[in-house]
């Protein structure tokens, strides 16, 4: 408790490929103006002047060309080249002062020439007129061809009918069971499938097969995808992973082909297990809501279903399957003889907390004093990738403060860190908001301390958190509670009121800080009226769904308007009866409302111990 431009993306994809175009445009230009005359130019051989003259004695020179600083001059070699042309050897000298030159030339008949152009071999006009163009237009076009693939989705827009799985060979996941902890009943479950992988004769004596498929349903983070490496690991058989998204292609068709090509693979290999994580990509149900039968997510459903039909579970082939959002998936999908077993993977309990928190804890130094119970007490509804990011944000915390090993107050803060995020040091909070939020956070603690059926306060501080909360009161249960009961709900209601309570008795003005504890009270006091039946006014009716239970859980109201009416006035009452509720409680201890408040203010941060002797102290 405590107080991103589309429009021009079509047009943008285009500029580059007119900027690679132009390019290669330059690049041939350049080519042909400095790389072709440097070619000729190692075809020229360069002699001294006096061999010059004496060729030209010789009647071996055949034309002459001069520039300001050369002299460049063709000799017959008396060969023919493949059109029968006579074949030229060009040479080159430096001029020279002699004013017989031109005499000279003329009386041997030589021809005078503005340039001398240099006969190409065969083989060099081939390569420059023809190979290297096709080489150039070559790697233009592959290159071309990749960045399309990248702009039409994730670079395997090409890549026809080919699936493209991670494969772990035999026991390559590096998983086994030892390394999941918390899903003790889901181990259950797939361990008779690591059995059959192990012993097929066993179950076949009896006439039971295989189950086809198993999926996995639960919030993330909690383990899905672990287990299956996991069941891989302890089966030593390959391990075929792919994502539903990997099946989406830009052709409509593509996305079967990937799945028939998937399947086949598997059957070569095997016995082996095939693990489609987020399943629901293409699993969604078929509902005709604007998706027709050549909708390419539809196609790829329907060959996914009867690829399941179609192979022999008795080879060892086991499809397991992974989603939040089982509601969504099609009913096809979810019968026995494709999916045989739904088996949930739910957020841990205290022992499956606790659990983790050792698997994680044994690559981590641990001092004498850590207490993996008391940090699973504190981190009710944690995952277990939460719980596993807590340890290493601990492990960071004990480098940080120049410590070898972790100690418990790391694992404390680290828990205070994925929940509320890291402290601002640096906030500036002036001196009234400052007494306000320790008032509002005590008057959080008063209120839950004075109730039966509230959780004991754990801690209070008014440091503020990259969460944007300015302050908040922990409180942690003594044992974990399975069933809220309607004293229970209540007492949560009244401890989330009693901030801004404070706030009305000591300062006689309201903040925005309750805007969270507003939030958190109006959804207990609905849940209550609409599904939990703790309401008199409408007895034992569920007038609300839940959809997508593992992601928010999302409500909808599934009652007439003038219903809602009625229960956005139970909801009201509620709350307001315990908002005046925590009022009283603060107005009767008022006295060490300021007494904490004081000492708060003065150290930032109090334990629950330290608040309880506070509190108990001043009931004498």
């Amino acid at each position: 408790m405590g107080l991103k431009d589309g429009g021009n993306s079509q047009k943008d994809s285009k500029k580059p490929f007119i900027f690679y175009y132009a390019i290669v445009l330059i690049l041939m230009v350049l080519f042909n103006a400095m790389a072709v005359p440097w070619i000729q130019s190692k075809s020229v051989t360069e002699v001294p002047y006096s061999t010059f003259l004496e060729m030209v004695d010789a009647g071996k020179v055949q034309a002459v060309a001069k520039t300001e600083t050369e002299i460049q001059f063709k000799s017959d070699t008396g060969k023919k080249d493949w059109e029968g042309k006579p074949v030229y050897e060009v040479y080159k000298t430096g001029p020279w002062p002699d004013d017989t030159l031109m005499e000279r030339l003329l009386s041997h008949n030589v021809q005078f020439e503005k340039t001398i152009v240099v006969q190409t071999s065969p083989i060099i006009s081939v390569l420059i007129t023809w190979i290297l163009p096709i080489l150039i237009f070559v790697f233009l076009g592959n290159f071309l061809s990749g960045q399309m693939q990248k702009r039409m989705g994730g670079g395997n827009a090409m890549t026809f009918g080919k699936s493209n799985p991670k494969i772990y060979a035999e026991s390559e996941t590096g998983k086994t069971f030892r390394d999941v902890a918390g899903q003790e009943e889901a181990k259950e479950a797939l361990k008779e499938i690591v059995d059959f992988l192990h012993k097929p004769q066993k179950y076949a004596d009896i006439g039971a097969s295989l189950p086809k498929g198993a999926l996995l349903v639960g919030p993330p983070g909690t383990g899905k995808t672990l287990l299956a490496k996991a069941v891989a690991g302890e089966a030593h058989v390959p391990f075929f992973s792919i994502s539903g998204s990997e099946f989406v292609e830009m052709f409509v068709g593509m996305g079967a082909a990937k799945v028939r090509d998937l399947f086949k693979q598997a059957n070569d290999k095997a016995p082996c297990i095939v693990f489609i994580d987020e399943i629901d990509t293409i699993g969604k149900k078929r509902d005709g809501g604007g998706f027709t039968g050549n909708d390419e997510r539809e196609q790829t459903l329907n060959q996914l279903l009867a690829e399941m039909d179609g192979f022999d579970g008795r080879k060892g082939v086991v499809i397991l399957a992974a989603t939040n959002r089982p509601d969504s998936l099609d009913k096809a999908l979810l019968r026995p003889g494709r999916f045989d077993r739904r088996i949930p993977v739910e957020l841990p309990d205290l022992n499956g907390r606790e659990a983790i928190l050792k698997v994680h804890g044994k690559n981590v130094k641990l001092s004498d004093d850590v207490d993996f119970h008391g940090i699973a007490l504190a981190t009710v509804g944690a995952s277990g990738a939460e719980l596993a990011n807590m340890v290493n944000e601990a492990a960071l915390r004990a480098v940080r403060m120049g410590r070898r090993t972790v100690t418990q107050k790391d694992l404390e803060e680290s828990v205070e860190v994925v929940i509320a995020g890291y402290q601002k040091k640096d906030a500036s909070v002036s001196g009234r908001e400052r007494k306000i939020i320790a008032y509002h956070e005590v008057g959080h603690a008063l209120v839950a301390a004075s109730q039966n059926h509230s959780a004991p306060v754990h801690k209070i501080t008014i440091i503020p958190r990259t969460s944007g909360a300015l302050g908040y009161t922990m409180q942690v249960d003594e044992e974990e509670r399975h069933l809220l009961t309607k004293d229970a709900a209540l007492s949560k209601i009244a401890t989330f009121t009693g901030g801004r309570a404070a706030e009305e008795l000591v300062f006689d003005t309201v903040t925005s800080g309750a805007s969270n504890d507003i939030e958190q009270a109006t959804r207990i006091a609905r849940a209550m009226v609409t599904r939990y039946g703790m309401s008199d006014e409408f007895d034992m009716v569920a007038l609300e769904a839940v959809t997508n239970q593992y992601l928010g859980g999302d409500t909808s109201l599934a009652c007439a308007p003038e219903t809602a009416r009625q229960i956005d006035g139970e909801v009201i009452r509620i709350i307001r009866e315990q908002h005046q509720k925590a009022l009283q409680i603060l107005k009767d201890h008022e006295k060490k409302l300021h007494e904490i408040a004081e000492y708060l203010l003065e150290r930032e941060t109090i334990t629950g111990e330290e608040f309880m002797e506070i509190f108990n102290k001043a009931e004498v």
